[in-house]
């Protein structure tokens, strides 16, 4: 993104240093803060203390907000949307928010049909399809 270009998400117009960045989805996190937890469990009295409270609102946060909860599929879905030459948070977004239609994931990501991009209905569709397999056996 050239300086004094207008930031626009929807057309991948971000500054390079965010779309290079790697995301985590939420499911992501909620592994990571989980293994913190029982880490912290492991070596404390009391766990609780050792947590502040920031730790414990995220937590349970990213357990709430999580669509997948089996390690197995959390892998599989990041797996399966890197297959699509995403960004990171497109990625991130459509794992969060499993859309189920093209058109929700075009509404919640507009930048997957940009112009250039390889990214057609049936392939959104074919993407969608393999998340919601995932979801279905989890």
């Amino acid at each position: 993104m050239s300086t004094g270009e207008e930031e626009n998400a929807a057309e991948l117009k971000i500054p390079d240093e965010f779309l290079k960045a790697k995301c985590l989805m939420n499911c992501e996190v909620a592994l990571i803060l989980e293994h913190k937890y029982e880490q912290l469990q492991q070596t404390a009295d009391d766990p609780m203390n050792q947590m502040s409270q920031v730790f414990e609102k995220s937590h349970q946060y990213v357990k709430r907000f999580s669509r997948y909860k089996n390690p197995d599929a959390v892998r599989q879905v990041r797996e399966i949307l890197s297959r699509y030459q995403l960004a990171e948070f497109e990625l991130c977004v459509l794992g969060n928010l499993c859309p189920e239609t093209v058109e929700e994931a075009i509404s919640m990501v507009p930048s997957i049909k940009a112009k250039g991009r390889a990214l057609d209905d049936e392939a959104i569709e074919k993407m969608l399809n393999d998340l919601s397999l995932i979801k279905k056996f989890e």
